[in-house]
């Protein structure tokens, strides 16, 4: 990291830097102290969030999910000890695996505050370090869709099995073919119940007003490859589009991600949403319970790839035509699971 230029975390409306501190590594406790910059968070008006006056001086709630608690506890306790000495504040925090509030307390308001802005930032970095465990879907496992993938994998294992790395443990489970839109962090039953709710709002304010209250009529035909070189593939996707050409279902994913970014669910990526099924990806080698194509920032595998050959595929089926789908319903999905369609357990859909 540049220490003149401090990568900056936007908290809240404000801007807070990342400064570099020297620390020591633990082998199974990642530990790291964000800092707003000598004195800054103490003259915070602390106006993002409630700090109540009591009889005893001054206290703030925060919300946050029991997986979190570590990481403002920290080893032995020395992340919670230091910020409490340094804002002079005292921090109660539920026991583990226990959902409810770490409450702040202290004499001086300004010391609250700056309790509170150390802890958002400290939460902020390290969900942004979690694996995801949501994601919104569109299902594409519907019956044609899954009998033409199949046939798909029969004809490139027929034809192209002796390309480098390609295998049948590189395929898609049909049960779970689908459009990923975005992936979400949710780590308790309030955070989930959020995300649900938001979703709900999307159809009233946008959502049925672009699809008309209809099903959105798509193509899944052609495939193409991620990386820059098709000799060393790691993912293969099946192209999605609009039968009748329009633009409806990039309008519709855009809106989704674009809201459930601004409500803090989700990290923007890119600035518009790759409409994609994965049918190959290289993961599924190593683990074939990862299911779920992960491309967010920080997240990837640490598992080493085997990239594949993907040139002859993308000679040979070029155009495949895998079918044609009717999208009714943008789905929560949970990673990791499966319902009894053997597509992926449903937190919420619209």
């Amino acid at each position: 990291m540049d220490v003149l230029r401090p990568p900056l975390i936007r908290i809240g409306g404000r801007v807070y830097r990342k400064n570099l501190i020297q620390e020591q590594a633990y082998p199974h406790e990642e530990e790291e102290d964000f800092y707003a910059g000598p004195g800054d968070c103490v003259d915070e008006p602390g106006d993002a969030f409630v700090v109540e006056e009591t009889e005893r001086g001054f206290q703030c709630r925060v919300e946050v999910p029991s997986p979190l608690y570590k990481y403002i506890i920290g080893k032995k306790g020395e992340t919670k000890k230091r910020l409490e000495t340094e804002t002079r504040t005292s921090i109660s925090i539920p026991k583990p695996g226990v959902e409810g509030e770490i409450v702040i307390t202290g004499q001086q308001r300004s010391g609250v505050v700056s309790a509170r802005t150390r802890m958002d930032v400290l939460l902020d970095s390290f969900r942004k370090k979690q694996p995801f465990t949501h994601f919104l879907s569109f299902a594409l496992n519907q019956p044609a869709i899954q009998e033409k993938f199949l046939q798909f994998k029969e004809q490139v294992l027929e034809q192209c099995s002796k390309d480098h790395g390609v295998s049948s443990s590189l395929f898609q489970n049909p049960a779970k073919l689908h459009l990923t839109l975005g992936t979400l962090v949710l780590l308790n039953e309030q955070e989930i119940q959020k995300a649900c709710d938001l979703l709900q709002r999307c159809k009233e304010d946008f959502v049925d007003q672009i699809t008309g209250g209809q099903p959105l009529t798509v193509e899944v035909a052609g495939v193409e490859y991620m990386n820059d070189d098709p000799a060393m593939t790691d993912v293969l996707y099946a192209k999605v589009h609009m039968k009748d050409g329009s633009d409806r279902l990039q309008m519709v994913a855009d809106q989704l991600v674009e809201r459930f970014v601004a409500s803090g669910l989700m990290l923007k990526e890119w600035d518009r949403v790759k409409l994609h099924a994965t049918v190959m990806n290289t993961l599924f080698r190593k683990d074939p319970t990862e299911e779920q194509n992960n491309t967010m920032p920080g997240k990837s595998s640490c598992k080493e790839r085997e990239s594949f050959n993907g040139q002859n595929i993308l000679k040979l089926f070029e155009n495949f035509y895998f079918g044609e789908v009717q999208l009714d319903s943008v789905r929560l999905s949970q990673r990791f699971s499966s319902d009894a369609s053997g597509y992926y357990a449903t937190s919420g859909q619209l």
